[in-house]
């Protein structure tokens, strides 16, 4: 239900129930404002009572959402991986799957949307706060895990495709994923400037150095 403070948020109607473009506004405006707060404060400086005070909402209209810090920040996690939706690249096109070029899109739309905007500012936060709370650690690892289970899919799909056996397809994810995740910390800890041609030579290499050992597979 809405009270008066969170009409601000949407243009004034009739009583009743809520449309739900006008439902979505406020949920937008509210992950909109929980992230400002969350990159200006840090996840430990940020309270829920500051984010319904800078959204203009009421505690009501927030705890019906999100019970916790956690969740609201597990929302806006989801929200920005759901922007730049990374596995669209894995997604089958018109004849046989391309397992080099479905790899090497994955790679680099993930380490673009990873290395630049809000992204970036959240993946930042993740390493600097996680040591004092481990749900960060234990949100972004779930995260992962579902770009592993995605790419794991997109092996099995091509190699069934192609006849060329795969005794466990989520270990090579898995490779493939955890090493470029190494060069992203590694990026992210240093401040290093990253030009979309050196992405693309990191992928490029990772790709070719995981499909030489496919025989193994």
């Amino acid at each position: 239900m809405l009270l008066p403070q969170d009409e601000e948020l949407v243009q004034r109607r009739p009583r009743g129930r809520p449309k739900a473009e006008e439902v979505a506004a406020i949920e937008s405006r509210l992950l909109d404002v929980a992230f400002h707060e969350f990159v200006a404060r840090g996840y430990g400086g940020t309270s829920l009572t500051s984010i319904v005070k800078a959204a203009g909402i009421s505690k009501t209209t927030l705890y019906t959402r999100y019970a916790s810090k956690e969740a609201l920040f597990r929302a806006i996690m989801q929200r920005q991986i759901d922007g730049f939706a990374a596995a669209a690249a894995l997604r089958p096109t018109p004849g046989a799957p391309d397992l080099v070029a479905g790899l090497d899109a994955y790679g680099n739309r993930t380490l673009e949307i990873s290395l630049e905007g809000a992204l970036l500012q959240v993946n930042r936060l993740i390493y600097s706060e996680s040591g004092r709370f481990p749900e960060l650690g234990q949100a972004a690892a779930e995260f992962t895990q579902r770009g592993i289970g995605d790419v794991a899919n997109f092996i099995g799909t091509c190699a069934e495709a192609d006849g060329t056996p795969c005794r466990d397809p989520r270990a090579v994810a898995e490779t493939f994923i955890y090493t470029l995740r190494g060069w992203y910390v590694e990026v992210l800890l240093t401040n290093t400037a990253v030009t979309a041609r050196m992405r693309q030579h990191r992928v490029a290499s990772t790709v070719r150095t995981l499909i030489a050992g496919r025989a193994e597979w």
